[in-house]
């Protein structure tokens, strides 16, 4: 158990039929009253976020979360596919545990994948991937007055803003937290 005193960012709790990750949080004295605690969670299998207030003194079960690395090997329609490298046993999952994450995974590329009481709930990317550039307009020589970029799409089908010196065929570094361009592989 733990009380909202004792909050930190990065902690899960079980509440309200829930698992939460505390986003941020604030401890507040104000002039007249009780003390508080003011919070942001995230439930982590729906990915919504709500602003609550918690008496410090109150007190729920710290949810515990597993984490496991396994491969991602392929998908048919709705379900994409992974395996332990362990006991090469595979494991079906459903879009909506891995939408955030698929965009930045080609088969073959190992991922972490989030448990609660042995439920499988969310897929992580890795936090940098290497891609190849399939789809983009030609840069042009002269067109580097100012920091400029123009769209692009890799070989996972994720589209994002690259330089104008990047051409079909390059492979570049993805930041999947941000999802944003980094360099040349």
């Amino acid at each position: 158990m733990i009380t909202a005193g004792d909050f930190k960012k990065g902690i899960t709790i079980e509440w309200d039929g829930g698992v939460w990750n505390i986003v941020d949080f604030q401890h507040v004295k104000p002039g007249k009253g009780a003390a508080f605690v003011r919070t942001k969670i995230k439930n982590v299998m729906t990915g919504a976020v709500v602003e609550r207030t918690f008496n410090p003194t109150d007190k729920m079960p710290r949810a515990i979360i597993e984490t496991k690395e396994m491969q991602y090997l392929y998908n048919d329609g709705d379900l994409y596919y992974f395996m332990d490298p362990d006991t090469f046993e595979q494991m079906p999952l459903g879009k909506d545990a891995v939408e955030e994450a698929i965009p930045f995974v080609k088969e073959n590329t190992n991922v972490t994948i989030r448990y609660f009481k042995g439920q499988p709930f969310s897929v992580e990317a890795p936090n940098f991937v290497e891609l190849e550039i399939t789809k983009t307009e030609p840069g042009f020589k002269g067109d580097t007055a100012s920091n400029t970029f123009k769209p692009a799409t890799c070989e996972t089908g994720f589209e994002l803003q690259v330089p104008l010196f990047i051409n079909i065929g390059d492979v570049i570094k993805i930041d999947t937290r941000t999802g944003e361009y980094l360099s040349r592989a």
